[in-house]
C-alpha cells in the first residue's frame, strides 16, 4: 500500500468541534513523565519564553487529566504544509487521508491523519526521558512495526523524524525533492519545499494516485517529475521559475 509519513507541525489552529479522545498507554508514559515537570523545568527543556511554558504546563496538565479537548490531527496542525491540502476536502479526498497519510508525532506515535489527538509541543529533539529512553529510542519499534510488508512509503519527512525508523525501515524509504529551475539553475527553497509537499498531498489524493507509477504522474503548481535528476530513493519534481 501507498503510505506517506508526514510530520507534526508546531503552529497549531484549535477550531472546530473537539472530538472524543483517548490516549494509549505508550503515550500516557509519556505524559505522566512530563506533567511532572515544574514550570522551570518545561521553560528550561523548550527553551521558550514563560508565558508559553505556561500554556504547554497547562496542557500537560490537562491531558493527565484526561480533560485535555481533542481535534483531527490534519485539521489541528496548521503548518505551511498542512494549509496546502486541509481546507480543499471532499469526501473521496478524506477517505484517502485515511488510507494513504500518516502523521509521525512524538506523542502519539504513527497515526492516520485524522486520528483525533489533543493540542501538545513535543519533538524528538526535546531531552525528555521515558522509562530511561530518548523518546527516538522509545518509540522506535512502534515506529518500525507502523511500516507493513509491502507498503510503498513516501518520505515527506525531516530527519528529526525520520531517524525514529531504524536503518533496516528507512532505507526503503522514497523520499521527494521539490525544487525550482531559473536561468537555468536548479535550486531549493524551505518555504518552496513545504508548500510543494501540501499540494503534492492534495493532488495525489485528487487522482486518487495508489501506484509510484501515478505519483510520477502528477503535476501540480507547475512542478513535474523529472526522471533524469530522480533516483528509486528519491523523486525529483521542478518548477520552471517565470
Amino acid at each position: 500500500m501507498l503510505k506517506f509519513l508526514i510530520p507534526t507541525a508546531k503552529e497549531m489552529t484549535l477550531t472546530g468541534e473537539t472530538c472524543p479522545h483517548q490516549i494509549k498507554e505508550k503515550s500516557s508514559a509519556i505524559v505522566q513523565e512530563i506533567a511532572k515537570l515544574s514550570t522551570d523545568d518545561l521553560e528550561k527543556a523548550y527553551k521558550i519564553k514563560p508565558d508559553a511554558t505556561q500554556t504547554e504546563h497547562e496542557r500537560w496538565q490537562a491531558l493527565l487529566n484526561e480533560t485535555a479537548p481533542a481535534f483531527l490531527a490534519y485539521e489541528l496542525f496548521n503548518g505551511l504544509m498542512y494549509r496546502q491540502f486541509k481546507d480543499d476536502l471532499s469526501p473521496d479526498k478524506l477517505n484517502y487521508l485515511d488510507k494513504h497519510v500518516y502523521v509521525t508525532s512524538a506523542l502519539y506515535g504513527v497515526i492516520p491523519a485524522r486520528q483525533p489527538i489533543s493540542p501538545h509541543r513535543l519533538d524528538f529533539n526535546m531531552p525528555f526521558k521515558i522509562e530511561g529512553k530518548s523518546l527516538k529510542s522509545y518509540w522506535r519499534k512502534d515506529y518500525d512495526d507502523s511500516i507493513k510488508d509491502g507498503d510503498l512509503v513516501i518520505s515527506l519527512l525531516s530527519s528529526e523524524f525520520e531517524e525514529v525508523f531504524s536503518p533496516a525501515v528507512r532505507k526503503n524509504f522514497i523520499s521527494l525533492k521539490f525544487m525550482e529551475r531559473k536561468n537555468g539553475k536548479l535550486k531549493t527553497h524551505s518555504t518552496i519545499s513545504k508548500k510543494a509537499r501540501g499540494k503534492f498531498i492534495l493532488t495525489a489524493a485528487k487522482k486518487g494516485a495508489d501506484s509510484l507509477g501515478s505519483l510520477k504522474a502528477l503535476t501540480f503548481d507547475g512542478f513535474a517529475f523529472q526522471e533524469d535528476l530522480s533516483s528509486d530513493s528519491q523523486f525529483v519534481y521542478v518548477k520552471e521559475a517565470l
